[in-house]
């Protein structure tokens, strides 16, 4: 429940951002602009993020004959979830992840690397799988897409506010904003936009490593699962896009230091110890 709530109020400050710095570069024209925009990318990436994530990854969907151990767990966790049966895709990728798209439980669906399947016992996948289909059955994926869209929209209207203060573009009358304001804009609000957006993901991820435990049953399923995968992850690179690292269960990108700092997923120490302490509560 205080994930939720959390996650609302974070999206309805990017919403107001959004709006506030649409106002501060071009006025209430502006603010109209901005939300347009919102609308239009909303609408793109609802309909079509999952098509266009799966293809990045050169995820195939699989049938049962094709994978049936992987299928049959899926089955069955969906069933115990009460989803519909989503579609199953594997990418051919030597670093162990998982990640679920879809825009709702109807159109959902799980992918998993070639390398998560080699390294986990049967109990470790199931974790991971119900995980991700705790993502699917909260619509996280839809809380995720449109708020990596409106921290993209926002990043998008500082840009053009540096462009058009270099050519010179600008007005200060009542359809303009301040031109202090605009650059105050220009440097705070895509960092701003972005670690509201990794606020809403980690918030997201605790709720799906709780979903997903209640579904697979044990929580050290999953438990055991994160240890393995934080190890591995760490020794095999992912060609993988920042803009879609939020979507696996664990940060496909490597990196230390202030890179951790910004990372769209909370320290696997913390989501490890929250599952051990639903296990020592069951």
């Amino acid at each position: 429940m205080m994930n939720g709530l959390k996650t609302t109020a974070l999206m309805v400050t990017l919403t107001l951002m959004l709006v506030a710095f649409g106002g501060i570069l071009g006025g209430r024209s502006g603010m109209t602009f901005a939300l347009i925009m919102a609308f239009a990318m909303n609408f793109i990436t609802y309909w079509f993020s999952d098509k266009i994530v799966l293809r990045m990854y050169g995820a195939k969907e699989v049938s049962e004959s094709e994978a049936p151990e992987l299928y049959g767990i899926v089955r069955r966790l969906a069933h115990r979830a009460e989803l519909p049966m989503p579609r199953v895709c594997i990418m051919n990728e030597d670093q162990p992840n998982a990640f679920a798209t879809g825009r709702n439980p109807s159109h959902g669906t799980v992918a998993v690397t070639t390398g998560i399947m080699r390294i986990l016992s049967r109990e470790e996948l199931e974790g991971v799988l119900a995980h991700e289909l705790a993502h699917v059955k909260h619509r996280d994926i839809l809380v995720s897409t449109v708020a990596a869209t409106i921290a993209g929209a926002i990043s998008y209207l500082a840009q053009m506010a540096q462009w058009t203060m270099i050519f010179g573009g600008r007005r200060d009358d009542d359809e303009g904003g301040s031109p202090i304001a605009a650059i105050v804009m220009m440097i705070v609000g895509p960092i701003a936009a972005m670690l509201v957006q990794m606020a809403i993901s980690r918030s997201r991820e605790y709720g799906a490593d709780e979903g997903g435990a209640r579904i697979s049953g044990n929580p050290r399923y999953l438990a055991n699962a994160l240890r393995k995968l934080q190890m591995a992850s760490q020794r095999i690179p992912m060609d993988a896009n920042p803009a879609t690292a939020h979507l696996f269960i664990v940060n496909p990108l490597s990196g230390g230091g202030i890179i951790k700092l910004f990372s769209t997923h909370p320290p696997i120490e913390e989501r490890i110890a929250r599952l051990e302490s639903m296990s020592l509560r069951g």
